[in-house]
This record gives structure tokens, sequence and C-alpha cells, in this order.
């Protein structure tokens, strides 16, 4: 597996992956060393997040291969088909995933995303619209859905 740390708007970003994908993009609570030569099977991932972060990418296209369970990987493949900009809550993905009984499930295995950002997590809520748990701080969660939000919010001073 190779690694390298990149830093973002939000902190400094861990990123771990191979020739078979991606398997992890991690925000971290500290310092690091910012990696100076990126692994190449590491490039694509760390082009499209500055991308992203940049406000010119809203899709990525990047090999993923997170590692968990089954049912977790039926989550996050769903998580994949939320589109930039838009969120849904727990229920309607439990909805989706085909049993509204399993939402303690389905977020259970949301809040064990391995891969920040490119899996979109964050845009899933609460049902009453509010920003439920998010691993990265619900801090991170609102600046993610502000910097989506096709409306702007002007800072007034």
């Amino acid at each position: 597996m190779e690694t390298c740390t990149i830093n973002t708007p939000l902190g400094f970003a861990k990123i771990v992956g191979d020739i078979h994908g991606i398997s992890s993009v991690i925000v971290l609570n500290s310092e690091e060393i910012i990696t100076d030569i990126i692994p190449i099977e590491l490039e694509d991932c760390v082009i499209q997040l500055q991308e992203y972060f940049g406000g010119s990418r809203k899709q990525f296209n990047i090999k993923l291969n997170p590692q968990g369970t089954d049912f977790q990987k039926k989550v996050w493949e769903q998580l994949n088909q939320i589109p930039f900009g838009k969120t849904i809550s727990y229920l309607e993905l439990s909805k989706q995933l085909g049993d509204t009984k399993a939402i303690r499930a389905v977020a259970n295995a949301n809040g064990k995303n391995p891969i920040w950002i490119i899996t979109p997590c964050h845009r899933v809520i609460g049902s009453d619209g509010s920003l439920t748990g998010y691993a990265g701080g619900l801090h991170r969660k609102q600046w993610l859905l502000n910097h989506e939000s096709p409306y702007k919010q002007q800072s007034l001073f």
C-alpha cells in the first residue's frame, strides 16, 4: 500500500491505496508532513481532490477499493449515487437500500466510510434536515455542504 499526506482547506488528509484502487482517504486532526513525491498510484486521487476543493470537480473518477463488510460496501456504493450538491436523509438512504428498519445499520456503515469526500457520506443528513454525526466533525460536514451548494452564502463583512 502506498500513502501520502496532502493539505486541504479542511486540514491534512491521508490517502492510502495501490494498483487496485484507493482504500482510504481520511482527514487528520493534527498537522502532518506533506508528502513531497506523490506515489503514481495516488496521483489521480490527489489531483481530483485538489480540483474538488478548487471548485472545478463535481464527480470523482477514481478506482476505489475500500475494505469493509458486504453490507458496508453496499451502503458505500449507494452513497456514491448521491449527486453533488444534493443531500438525502438516513431514512431515505435506508429506503433506497430496501429496508427502512435498517436505518441504524445504514447510519453505522455510513460512519465507517473510509473514503472521505470521494464517497460522499457528508451528503447524508437527518430527516429533519439536521447535520447529524460526521466522523470528520460537524464543522467539516457543514463546510463540505456549503462548498457543494449552488447557493453560495456571501459574507457581509
